[in-house]
């Protein structure tokens, strides 16, 4: 599933090429794209006729187009395979098109929501005073807000009772880290997955936090991490920090600090990759 830096890759794109247009038309080719907007394809497709898409918006994971002059948007979930591509008019369809949104002027171009899962989808909804749909007001900024507070964060790490990554993937308590970026920021602070957040000190804490900046910002200049041809950005290219990573998916091979074999465990129905030397397991583990 894409994580932060795919994702914003996706907004600036979107910022780009969508953002101020006037929506003329919305064809649903698949009702599963827009289940999440329980009033039904018709309805999906009707209120956002005449509408003006605002800037995207994104909060970690999540990213929705906000339609101007109302207090609504477009929220997008992408899943494991969804695209949101901007292709010119006469561009073929590709075969896992899903939902197609034209826009009322000259450019010639469209926007198409593509998902050969059909994990991912479109649905619309209520907006807070914040810009924020009312479904993912639950969600924590992320680590690239600059409101997110990470004072907040270490207090809220000490009192759990859990272990780092888990608490790295808890959108309650930091949204947009991911498998891969998870394992690559404590690789980095040479932390081990199975850490109880009670140890982290402060300044551990805010190495971590700095790590999973850098790691982010990194990748967000190559346009995301891409594997397969599942994630592109809105022009269906792929990023390339995959050739960067340190930790993720490298099992067998040397780490790159010293040398030693990295290793893989199956952790929580995914996998976690790390040095057995640079990350020393917890005494209870050892």
């Amino acid at each position: 599933m894409p994580e932060l830096p795919e994702v914003e890759v996706v907004r600036r794109g979107l910022e780009r090429w969508v953002a101020h247009r006037t929506v003329a038309d919305v064809e649903v080719l698949h009702p599963r794209a827009v289940r999440r907007h329980l009033a039904g394809a018709d309805d999906f497709a009707h209120r956002l006729k005449g509408h003006r898409v605002g800037v995207p918006s994104r909060r970690g994971k999540y990213l929705w187009l906000p339609l101007a002059d109302t207090s609504q948007a477009v929220l997008a979930h992408l899943g494991m395979s969804g695209q949101l591509l901007v292709q010119p008019h006469a561009a073929p369809d590709e075969k896992h098109l899903r939902v197609r949104v034209r826009f009322a002027d000259a450019l010639g171009t469209e926007l198409r929501f593509v998902d050969q899962r059909t994990f991912g989808g479109l649905s619309l909804h209520d907006t807070g005073p914040d810009g924020l749909p009312d479904v993912i007001a639950h969600i924590a900024r992320d680590p690239l807000d600059p409101l997110f507070d990470d004072e907040a964060f270490h207090r809220a790490l000490r009192r759990r009772r859990t272990t780092i990554k888990r608490a790295l993937l808890d959108q309650s308590l930091i949204s947009g880290v991911g498998n891969i970026y998870a394992d690559e920021a404590l690789w980095r602070a040479r932390i081990h997955y199975e850490r109880p957040t009670a140890t982290l000190t402060r300044p551990r804490t805010a190495e971590l936090l700095g790590h999973v900046r850098d790691v982010m910002n990194a990748a967000l200049a190559v346009g995301g991490t891409s594997f397969d041809s599942l994630y592109v950005n809105v022009n269906g290219e792929s990023g390339y920090f995959d050739r960067s990573l340190d930790a993720y998916g490298r099992e067998g091979l040397p780490c790159r600090r010293c040398a030693t074999p990295m290793r893989r465990r199956p952790w929580m129905n995914r996998s976690s990759y790390f040095c057995p030397r640079c990350q020393r397991a917890p005494r209870a583990l050892s």
